[in-house]
């Protein structure tokens, strides 16, 4: 063997322990991606508890003046489920957590309609206070997933990570 044919050799190996690392990080930071969903998911599923019987409640004390508003908030509350099962299904993909933010953003205006003096009655207090938490703690379960999305995509975005990204079909994920 010649010193040309070691140095071929020894770029190849180069190369090829490269590729396989960086396929390795690629993986590895799409895994924590899902992962940091699971948390996302457990507390979306229970504000979604907590959102149905917020509005069993309502019926009772708004009674048939507020048809209409539990009508609307039930809506958009099985449209948010939907999009949900859509991104627990593939968290991170475009469509998927596009249609969840949307789904999200009319709950919120829906149930920014909810009357306060109904929001205050005895009944919905305990309720009410726990949305709150629940909320808060979704939106820090949100905050962890999309650390994960902007590291992720750092590295499908980096060079020359980005062509093992092509070549594997990484795609870049999108943040709820």
């Amino acid at each position: 063997m010649d010193t040309t044919q070691i140095a071929l050799g020894a770029g190849a190996a180069v190369l090829l322990f490269w590729t396989v690392g960086a396929y390795n990080r690629l993986v590895r930071l799409r895994n924590v991606l899902v992962r940091r969903f699971a948390p996302v998911d457990e507390q979306f599923k229970l504000r979604q508890g907590l959102l149905r019987a917020q509005c069993d409640a309502l019926g009772a004390v708004l009674g048939d003046a507020g048809a209409p508003l539990l009508e609307a908030l039930r809506a958009a509350c099985q449209q948010t489920d939907n999009a949900h099962e859509r991104a627990r299904n593939h968290p991170g993909a475009t469509v998927a957590t596009a249609s969840l933010r949307l789904a999200e953003d009319i709950l919120f205006d829906t149930r920014s309609r909810v009357p306060v003096e109904a929001i205050g009655h005895p009944d919905l207090v305990d309720i009410g206070n726990r949305l709150a938490a629940s909320d808060a703690t979704l939106a820090f379960a949100r905050r962890q997933f999309n650390t994960a999305v902007e590291e992720y995509n750092h590295a499908v975005r980096q060079f020359p990570t980005w062509l093992i990204a092509g070549l594997f079909s990484f795609r870049t994920a999108a943040s709820l």
